[in-house]
């Protein structure tokens, strides 16, 4: 893979039931913005982004089928802090959001909770730390943030695999990344 050009995670398009349902959810609950819709073939396209320099990072496009099966694994989305994640999850709360799931990864701290529609959705940030994936356990925002960090490394430190972010990089990318 070495020589290819990189590339950014640009957006997402989702087939769907109810466009308006959907658009109320995206832009009430998740703060995204209308930033264009109109006719495309026998259908309507709705634009959605949180980004003034992207025109869309999701599309909303009908004619998703009653009782379909969701293709979509996940939509997630990136937050910077502990503070912002513990925000989100509040809001979801506040908003009535379906199955709202709060995790830590041990290498990310993460909120998961499904739209309208019952597309999961993840809120997350990165932790300081990497321990091998899949890990899962329940995420307590009643600790304040040195304990959500004390228990994420309580809980994963003794796995062999545990370290930080900087190791994991550097054993994955070498040279890349100062240790």
């Amino acid at each position: 893979m070495t020589g290819l050009p990189r590339w950014t995670m640009s957006h997402i398009g989702l087939h769907v039931v109810d466009i308006e349902a959907m658009a109320a959810f995206y832009t009430d609950v998740l703060g995204f913005r209308v930033t264009d819709r109109g006719p495309f073939r026998d259908s309507e396209l709705l634009f959605l982004s949180r980004n003034e320099t992207d025109h869309h990072q999701i599309v909303l496009v009908p004619g998703r089928p009653e009782g379909a099966f969701n293709i979509v694994n996940q939509i997630s989305l990136k937050v910077g802090t502990l503070a912002d994640l513990r925000r989100y999850h509040a809001h979801l709360v506040a908003k009535g959001a379906d199955d709202i799931d709060p995790v830590d990864h041990g290498n990310a701290w993460s909120v998961y909770f499904r739209d309208p529609e019952g597309n999961r959705l993840e809120v997350f940030m990165d932790t300081p730390y990497y321990v091998v994936q899949p890990q899962r356990e329940a995420l307590d925002f009643s600790l304040d943030d040195a304990g959500v960090d004390r228990a994420t490394r309580d809980r994963f430190g003794g796995d062999p695999s545990f370290c930080s972010v900087a190791e994991w990089r550097n054993r994955i990318f070498p040279g890349t990344v100062d240790a």
